[in-house]
């Protein structure tokens, strides 16, 4: 089992930028691929980024590259998602997810998941 908890959402003017922080305990971190998705009012939750356990293989969407980094520390069970420029349309709850694979028909999943924290860009 793997916990999750985000931080550092919050509201902020366009333009402006954000670091999301995601905080893992519980099974070894290290052995996981960790990503990023966000849900925006009225919309399904999106792919946003992830990288492989190792950080050496990382995947945007194209709606935020770019612009948004996601990063990795092994030593502290954390990853990141710096957010810069940032458009009113990246409003969205951002969840950290952790240990991805992929279904039959080949789509992203991941087995955990963070309760999620608030971003909100003012235009």
């Amino acid at each position: 089992q793997v916990q999750l908890v985000e931080s550092g959402g919050g509201l902020v003017q366009a333009g402006g930028s954000l670091r999301l922080s995601c905080a893992a305990s519980g099974r070894a971190f290290t052995n996981y691929a960790m990503g990023w998705f966000r849900q925006a009012p009225g919309k399904e939750r999106e792919f946003v980024a992830d990288t492989t356990s190792s950080g050496g293989t990382i995947y945007y969407a194209d709606s935020i590259k770019g612009r948004f980094t996601i990063s990795r520390d092994n030593a502290k069970n954390t990853v990141y998602l710096q957010m810069n420029s940032l458009k009113p349309e990246d409003t969205a709850v951002y969840y950290c997810a952790a240990d991805r694979y992929y279904s039959s028909s080949g789509s992203r999943q991941y087995r955990y998941w963070g309760q999620g924290t608030q971003v909100t860009v003012s235009s």
